[in-house]
């Protein structure tokens, strides 16, 4: 009898495996940001196009890659991150599995330009009909900008569950700006199509706060700064007059990646018992700096949760 299971062909595999790390234009937009931030980048400009659903591009002037380096990140498992296992336990980095470029081109059509600061003629890779990729020699910045095009083009399934514009967009404004507060050090930028909607330049947390938010929310927040043997916490968090009846306005941040925790939440939340109504949600912006050996950020494909020692 013949065997009814099959093995996938690599290129039905490829796009399945890509459904765990691209989810939605937000998803493309979140690695690509992180790429660019472990690269050492000091600016990051963000283009989008229909929510990204035409266009999803990010620009850095990071490290760059060379052509070696520009071949192998959009294989899977390629990563520069780190060699041993035993390195996730020490993990300081955004990114760190090497899924993201190889999952991205599997549904779209991309192409990466990169040239590091030695190099006098850069890099240009990009993928074709085939599933395989050209490579293109050119002058280009230095640092590196991959462009994504119709994403899900070659997945019609994926690509009807997508939500409206309006929807898509609101859910990628709101990625940038919790990578943007979440490094103020970096100068960040964001076009939809030609209009620039935010021009975020490098500054300190209280002076990103106040770009991202308003001038005057800080007169609404109280300043957070706290020290112990196992964890470091600074931020802010908001006064009465910032409480809302809707989630949404509590960011927390954990070796600066944007994290989500019930047990922080309620501890938080917990703070505000005498002052909470029912329905009710504080403002809260915080960061939490703890030693990469007491954490875990390899538990979801997303990387929006930790689990602690």
């Amino acid at each position: 009898m013949n065997s009814t299971i099959k093995i996938l062909p690599e290129n039905i595999a490829s796009k399945i495996a890509a459904g765990e790390v691209v989810q939605r234009p937000e998803s493309v937009l979140k690695e690509l940001l992180e790429n660019s931030i472990d690269a050492g980048a000091n600016n990051i400009e963000v283009v989008i196009k229909r929510a990204g659903k035409s266009l999803i591009q990010v620009c850095d002037d990071g490290n760059g890659m060379t052509e070696d380096d520009l071949k192998l990140c959009i294989l899977k498992h390629a990563t520069s991150k780190i060699i041993a296992f035993e390195d996730l336990e020490v993990i300081k980095t955004l990114g760190f599995r090497g899924e993201a470029l190889s999952s991205i081109a599997a549904v779209s059509q991309l192409e990466i330009k990169s040239e590091t600061k030695d190099d006098e003629i850069g890099t240009a890779i990009k993928n074709d009909e085939s599933g395989g990729f050209k490579i293109e020699k050119g002058s280009f910045p230095k640092g590196t900008c991959v462009t994504i095009k119709n994403l899900f083009f070659n997945v019609p399934a994926r690509r009807k569950f997508l939500k409206t514009d309006t929807t898509e967009l609101k859910h990628i404004i709101n990625s940038f700006n919790r990578m943007a507060l979440s490094h103020p050090l970096i100068g960040f930028k964001f076009f939809n199509g030609v209009d620039l909607v935010y021009d975020y330049a490098s500054r300190n947390l209280k002076e990103r706060v106040k770009q991202v938010f308003s001038e005057n929310i800080i007169d609404a927040l109280v300043p957070v700064n706290e020290k112990t043997d196992y964890i470091n916490i600074h931020g802010y968090v908001g006064k009465p007059s910032l409480l809302k009846k809707s989630r949404g306005d509590q960011y927390l941040f954990l070796n600066s990646r944007f994290v989500l925790n019930k047990n922080i939440n309620h501890a938080v939340f917990t703070a505000y018992e005498n002052i909470l109504e029912k329905g009710d949600y504080p403002f809260f912006i915080l960061f939490l700096e703890i030693d990469p050996e007491r954490i875990d950020v390899n538990i979801h494909p997303s990387k929006l949760e930790a689990k602690f020692d």
